[in-house]
């Protein structure tokens, strides 16, 4: 028997819980500003709750999106929603 391993019925064993994945592809998604709902952003800088956008990216919203190119992915949901309401064209 192996002594990694505990005897069974001893109850001396380690869960391992699986590590949460943090990264959301090559970093690109950090280089770009992103489409939000406007009351999405509101609520996050009141209670610091994370907005989607509508990328997928989930993220706390906390720099200057005037900085940054509009994210690609983005940009083609947002033209493709017809310039509604839905995406707020919030950066």
């Amino acid at each position: 028997m192996s002594t990694l391993e505990p005897e069974r019925g001893t109850g001396t064993g380690t869960l391992v819980e699986p590590t949460p994945q943090t990264s959301h592809g090559d970093g690109d998604h950090e280089r770009f500003a992103h489409y939000v709902q406007k009351d999405k952003i509101m609520a996050s800088a009141l209670d610091g709750t994370p907005v989607v956008a509508l990328c997928g990216k989930v993220w706390v919203p906390g720099r200057d999106p005037k900085k940054y190119p509009v994210c690609p992915m983005c940009k083609e949901i947002y033209d493709s929603m017809g310039a509604g309401d839905e995406g707020g064209g919030d950066k």
